[in-house]
């Protein structure tokens, strides 16, 4: 069973017993820390977040050191610019104690001979067991609902029908308007007399003159 757990933002493959240095720790020789695992291979796979939180890689701090130098040069061509410098990366060296607390394991299945055992113990109660009569079918009970229906249909009596309004009387038609009489017609103008009439009228009127002249 391995596991492979992050320090410093790098990553390690650690077993049970594993030494490894990585960054410094603010702790001191001989206390426990914890390591975040980040994959874990055993009976299972595992790589679930949720399921890497139940399992506790433990490491016991065996001491602090210093890397080896490293020496920093830099230099700049026709400008007379050139600084050297070194350094040391600060350490520390673990031991894995403990890697543990991964998913259950599956309980082993029951063995065939106790299955044929038990299966054997029902055969023999059942057959010694006196035959029970079938019981009478009972009519079937009614439903909660259909009960409340009914219930409900009981309680409330059936509201009287409510009588009709009496319809109202129509409105009397008015009265026509009396005709107003017509206007009497206007006597028609006489005719005036025509001029052969004029004429004959004065002819004898001339003759009674003619006769008195004479």
């Amino acid at each position: 069973m391995y596991a492979v757990v992050e320090s410093g933002g790098k990553q390690y493959r650690v077993e049970e017993g594993t030494v490894l240095v990585v960054d410094r720790l603010e702790a001191e020789q001989g206390d426990k820390v914890a390591l975040r695992p980040v994959l874990v291979s055993g009976d299972s796979f595992v790589v679930k977040a949720d399921e890497l939180e139940k399992i506790k890689v433990e490491a016991t701090v065996t001491g602090h050191l210093r890397g080896d130098k490293i020496k920093v040069f830099k230099y700049k061509a026709k400008k007379g610019y050139s600084r050297r410098a070194g350094h040391r990366a600060e350490l520390t060296r673990l031991e894995v104690t403990s890697l543990g607390g991964g998913t259950k394991k599956k309980a082993a299945p029951k063995k065939d001979a106790a299955k044929a055992e038990g299966s054997e113990a029902k055969a023999e109660a059942a057959v010694e067991a006196p035959t029970k009569k079938p019981a009478a079918s009972k009519p079937a009970a009614k439903k909660p609902a259909e009960e409340k229906a009914e219930s409900k249909a009981a309680a409330k009596p059936k509201a009287a029908a409510k009588p009709k309004a009496a319809a109202k009387p129509k409105a009397a038609a008015k009265p026509k308007a009396a005709a107003k009489p017509k206007a009497a017609a206007k006597p028609k103008a006489a005719a005036k007399p025509k001029a052969s009439e004029i004429t004959e009228d004065k002819a004898p009127a001339a003759e009674k003159e003619d006769t008195d002249g004479a």
